[in-house]
């Protein structure tokens, strides 16, 4: 393993280099906001190792009060992965969020009290729209709320309490004097200021933190944190802003996902810091701990579990973002190739090598499997026997019928297909349309169940797609909305492999399914859960089948989770009640 730079020792309030920044990765919480990014419990505990091994100082793992499965979830991360000591002492600060009330609080440190360095995350609004409109309190009565929530906090032994003065780019600056003082006192060891709806410019976020940090009575012990939304595209520069005028946390996303537009990206924040660091932010020189060779494989992990593409020209994890199609650009490339690149792909665990491999492998019907595992490992992914042994099956028949052998695009598309699949699940066995111009299309489809029996139904529908979706309803029986569809070559040619991408939500009709709705974080109110799917195959209705499947399998994993701990629930209350009053 790569070594890590080295970093100070762990002080909540405190860091005793002045030029180091923490790192705060929220892709757990605000990035599973984002809409169809619903992850299960195996899937977040896999991205927070991913986020350990890439050195994030604390991972914000969810927000424990949402839904018993988002307790659950963040429970697991806090008593694995932080309590998981690195060979070099670190081990991450794992962060719940609560609103401010006791109930969150409270729920918050029951599910993050078992890491080594758990940390309380609480916030309430503080711009005048909000007070009004959202909370209908006084900036009196917004105080007193703050300060009796961090001092709750604190009183449950959680010596690592953030605040955020939710909406802060908006909020008036005497008011948040006042209030973040307040909470100081009350024993607030971060202060972290959201431009929540992404409305300031750098100049005026940089200010904004540099006034706070001069002004704020007691400013000076505790440390200042940047949470920057990206709805005008400015999210990493007003991080970035907000670094330069004093802040030394900052807080993002892996892939910038998030609410709306999403949050300042984590990797574009850490290589310019990287890159820019030691010389443009002012007298003092900045840097991370980020081991950013794990950027890229990290990238990758969100984007298939979320089901959420990074756009081509995305920086520095694009697929674009390390090629160059322009002849100026290639001859430039070819005799030096600082010329059109800042940072090499290397650097961010993106092995290029000799026609994007490092041994040239040309990966086709004829490949073994070491070879197969071999390219894997290149790109990033290091597979146990049972999932190597799965993806290559599917390998090897979509390579029988792909002419000049699968690209590293076509085999990551197979991995994700794979790493989605769940437990128990439903699974094609073989699905065959009929369509036309004047025929009425037909489709159909035999699925192994969860019981190891093999059923098939017939089916028409609009087209051959519809038919498919019409004959997996029926099988699995369960009903959904399709609320996205998208369908995309992975690469050119007319063999080239489509990759699918779903979203649904579950209708209300169908029976006895429960946990289909989550807290909505911003108004309080119950929305449907979406659950995302993707699947590949050289065929667009097999792969159209593939993800519709594994959404639907989600969805039932979901739901057979859901009444697990309602069941669990049932009966210890019925144990409670069988034992007689006056032992109880």
């Amino acid at each position: 393993m790569e070594p890590r730079k080295p970093r100070p020792p762990y002080v909540p309030n405190r860091i005793a280099d002045p030029s180091y920044v923490r790192i705060f990765d929220t892709t757990l919480r605000d990035g599973e906001q984002s809409p169809g990014a619903t992850l299960t419990s195996t899937e977040k505990l896999d991205i927070a190792r991913k986020l350990a091994l890439l050195g994030v100082d604390i991972i914000e793992a969810g927000f424990p009060i949402a839904s018993p499965d988002d307790f659950l979830g963040v429970k697991q991360i806090a008593d694995i992965v932080g309590t998981s000591v690195f060979d070099d002492g670190y081990v991450p600060v794992i962060c719940g969020l609560s609103r401010c009330n006791e109930k969150d609080i409270q729920v918050a440190w029951d599910a993050v009290k078992g890491a080594n360095l758990p940390r309380i995350h609480t916030f309430i609004a503080t711009s005048k729209i909000h007070m009004e409109s959202k909370l209908k309190m006084s900036e009196d009565e917004v105080v007193a709320k703050a300060v009796s929530s961090v001092k709750f906090a604190r009183s449950l032994g959680c010596n690592d309490v953030e605040f955020s003065p939710e909406d802060a780019g908006r909020s008036e600056k005497d008011f948040l004097y006042r209030i973040l003082g307040e909470v100081i006192v009350a024993g607030a060891t971060t202060l972290n200021i959201p431009d929540t709806t992404g409305w300031n410019m750098p100049w005026e976020f940089g200010a904004l933190i540099k006034d706070l940090r001069e002004n704020v009575e007691g400013g000076e012990d505790v440390i200042f944190s940047t949470h920057c939304q990206n709805d005008l595209g400015l999210a990493s520069a007003n991080s970035l802003a907000g670094a330069m005028n004093g802040a030394r946390q900052v807080e993002c996303t892996i892939n910038g996902i998030g609410e709306r537009a999403g949050n300042a990206a984590l990797e574009e924040v850490v290589m310019s810091l990287a890159l820019k660091g030691e010389e443009n932010f002012g007298p003092v020189k900045l840097h991370t701990s980020i081991n950013p060779v794990h950027i890229t494989s990290t990238s990758k992990m969100v984007t298939e579990y979320t089901g959420m593409s990074c756009q081509p020209h995305k920086a520095i994890v694009g697929a674009n973002a390390f090629q160059h199609e322009s002849g100026i650009h290639q001859d430039g490339m070819i005799k030096n190739k600082g010329t059109y690149e800042i940072m090499s792909p290397e650097s961010i665990g993106l092995n290029r090598g000799d026609s994007q491999s490092g041994a040239g492998i040309v990966l086709g019907k004829h490949s073994g499997r070491n070879a197969v595992n071999t390219r894997l490992k290149e790109l990033g992914y290091d597979l146990d026997a049972e999932k190597l042994n799965a993806i290559f099956k599917r390998f090897k028949e979509v390579a029988e019928r792909k002419k000049g052998g699968l690209e590293d695009d076509d085999l990551e598309a197979l991995v994700s297909d794979n790493l989605q699949q769940t437990d128990d699940s439903w699974v094609i066995q073989d699905l065959q349309v009929i369509t036309g111009m004047n025929g009425i299309p037909t489709a159909t489809v035999t699925m192994l169940g969860p019981d190891g029996i093999s059923r098939y139904v017939a089916t028409t529908g609009i087209g051959t797609v519809d038919c498919v979706f019409r004959s997996i309803d029926k099988l699995m029986g369960i009903k959904v909305n399709l609320e996205n569809y998208d369908l995309k070559a992975v690469n050119e040619g007319i063999d080239a492999l489509a990759i699918t991408r779903v979203v649904v939500t579950p209708c209300v009709s169908n029976v006895g399914m429960s946990g289909s709705t989550k807290m909505c974080l911003q108004t309080g109110g119950e929305v449907p859960r979406k659950f995302s799917g993707s699947g590949s195959d050289g065929d667009i209705v097999v792969s159209s089948a593939r993800a519709y499947v594994n959404a639907i399998n989600k969805l039932i994993s979901w739901n057979k989770r859901e009444q697990q701990q309602h069941g669990e629930k049932q009966e210890k209350a019925k144990a409670f009640t069988s034992i007689p009053l006056e032992q109880q």
